[in-house]
C-alpha cells in the first residue's frame, strides 16, 4: 500500500548527530542504543506532533521518551525498536495531555473486526489504492496535515502510525494496546474522515482546473 508522501513536519533530529538529552557516549549498550533507536527520533517527534498539536511541546516529549528509552533500555528484549520507542513517546505524551488545565477525556463508540478477520486481511492487504488514499495524495500536503490535526485521537495517531510512519498492523497494536481488529477497523474510519474533509476541495480544485483550460 502507498503511503502519504513524506515529511509532513521539518525534521527536528539527525540520527547521526547529537542525541537529545546529552546521552553518555561509548560503551555497548549506549552503541546499541543508538544504532537500533536513535535513526526513529523524527518519526518519534511525527508522532508526537500530531497528538499534541504543539510544536515546542513535542519537542520536550521526544527528548523525556528518549530519556526513558535509554534508561529502560535494558529491559528492551527485541521486536520492533521503533514500535517500543512510539509506545513510550504515546505514553509520555499522554502524561503531558493529563497535566494540562481543562484537558478533556474524548470517549468515542467503535467497533472493530475479529482477530480472525484481520489476520486474513493483513495478510493479503490491497496492492490498489483505494479512492481516499488517491484523494490524499492530491491533496496539499498543509490541507491534508490540517485535516488529520482536526479528526479524534484514537484515528488520528492510527492514521499517522500506517500511512505516514508505514508501521504494520502489529506495531500499531504493540503502540497503542489494542487488538489488531480494532487497529484495522480505526484505519478504516480515519480515512474515511479524512476523504470526507479532503473531497469537497479536491472536486473544487479540479473545477477550477478546468474553468482555467
Amino acid at each position: 500500500m502507498k503511503k502519504f508522501p513524506p515529511p509532513f513536519f521539518t525534521p527536528r533530529f539527525a540520527a547521526g548527530g547529537p542525541s537529545p538529552g546529552g546521552l553518555a557516549s561509548g560503551g555497548g549498550s549506549t552503541q546499541e542504543f543508538r544504532r537500533l533507536v536513535l535513526p526513529h527520533l523524527d518519526g518519534a517527534y511525527n508522532l508526537a506532533r500530531y497528538l499534541t498539536r504543539d510544536a515546542v511541546l513535542s519537542e520536550d516529549i521526544v527528548q523525556d521518551a528518549v530519556l526513558r528509552a535509554f534508561r529502560s533500555f535494558a529491559q528492551y528484549r527485541g521486536g520492533s525498536p521503533r514500535a517500543w520507542l512510539f509506545a513510550i513517546v504515546r505514553n509520555c505524551c499522554r502524561t503531558a495531555q493529563a497535566g494540562r488545565a481543562g484537558a478533556v477525556s474524548l470517549v468515542i463508540s467503535e467497533s472493530s473486526l475479529s482477530e480472525e478477520a484481520a489476520a486474513q486481511v493483513a495478510q493479503h492487504p490491497d496492492s490498489n489504492p483505494s479512492p481516499e488514499e488517491e484523494v490524499f495524495r492530491k491533496a496539499d500536503i498543509n490541507r491534508v496535515r490540517t485535516a488529520i490535526e482536526a479528526i479524534p485521537e484514537p484515528f488520528r495517531e492510527t492514521i499517522v502510525l500506517r500511512d505516514l510512519e508505514d508501521l504494520s498492523y502489529a506495531e500499531i497494536a504493540e503502540v497503542t494496546g489494542v487488538p489488531v481488529g480494532t487497529v484495522m477497523s480505526r484505519l478504516s474510519r480515519a480515512r474515511a474522515m479524512l476523504a470526507k474533509e479532503l473531497l469537497p476541495a479536491a472536486r473544487s480544485d479540479g473545477e477550477q482546473s478546468r474553468s482555467a483550460k
